[in-house]
């Protein structure tokens, strides 16, 4: 089957979408896992549609929460715009999970028995492109601050079990910049916040921040939220709010002069 270069269609949008580009701020806004779009003709990878509208697709109500943070701050934003399962932009490319015959207990027949063309294809297509271009704008900000902050949404039960957390702040062995964010989410007695929960990072299994902030020596930090608590608007709202001020008085030391 011919394998036709992305141009910018409704079907083949670019691979990704970059919010404030030319911005200073410090804090630099990741979200692999915006979108639950498969071109036609993959034919959904041979899922139902009704998976397309699972976290096993993408993260629900991670991009609106970045949308808001990026409004609110002015901050430079990297939003994925195909599903997960066509390629993880947070997985190593090539790793079991980047490309998943099994998502949870779904199978995905679309991933099954891949060629090296179409593998190359999907890499080309849309792996490099996202991650070159945040590699490209923390190029052009060496010598300036960046804190790396991926958003991301898990579910409220997962096989099986019950997560009891509202929100986990991941790291990559930098735990001084996470608790800042757990401090600041701790504040509220209602929410129960995790450290390293419901996952941890791990470099055979996760990409952007051990790529983007640890290789390049930079704070960084990925944010689970349940994704119940954001799947509508008022739920977005309200978590860009809490979080918010937090990446505000983290990137205040790290701004540069006007």
């Amino acid at each position: 089957m011919a394998r036709p270069e992305p141009h910018g269609s409704e079907d083949w949008p670019a691979p990704l979408e970059i919010l404030n580009p030319d911005s200073k701020h410090p804090v630099v806004l990741i979200c692999e896992h915006a979108a639950n779009h498969i071109p036609a003709r993959y034919e959904r990878l041979g899922v139902e549609p009704a998976d397309l509208e699972r976290h096993i697709a993408y993260d629900i109500g991670a991009a609106a929460v970045t949308r808001i943070l990026a409004r609110r701050l002015g901050a430079p934003a990297f939003l994925g715009t195909y599903s997960r399962l066509l390629v993880d932009l947070n997985r190593p490319f090539g790793a079991p999970s980047s490309m998943p015959v099994l998502s949870e207990a779904t199978r995905i027949p679309g991933n099954e028995g891949l060629d090296e063309a179409e593998l190359a294809f999907r890499r080309r297509a849309i792996f490099d492109p996202f991650h070159d271009a945040i590699a490209a704008l923390l190029d052009r900000r060496v010598g300036q601050p960046s804190l790396i902050v991926t958003i991301h949404s898990f579910t409220p039960v997962f096989l099986g079990v019950s997560r009891p957390w509202h929100v986990g702040i991941l790291h990559d062995h930098q735990p001084a910049f996470a608790r800042h964010f757990l401090a600041g989410l701790a504040a509220d007695p209602a929410l129960v916040v995790g450290e390293n929960v419901p996952y941890v990072i791990e470099r055979d299994s996760d990409y952007a921040i051990p790529v983007h902030a640890s290789d390049r020596g930079l704070p960084g930090a990925l944010i689970e939220i349940r994704n119940d608590l954001i799947r509508t608007p008022e739920g977005g709202d309200a978590w860009a709010a809490r979080l918010a001020p937090i990446l505000d008085d983290l990137s205040l030391t790290r701004r540069p002069a006007a």
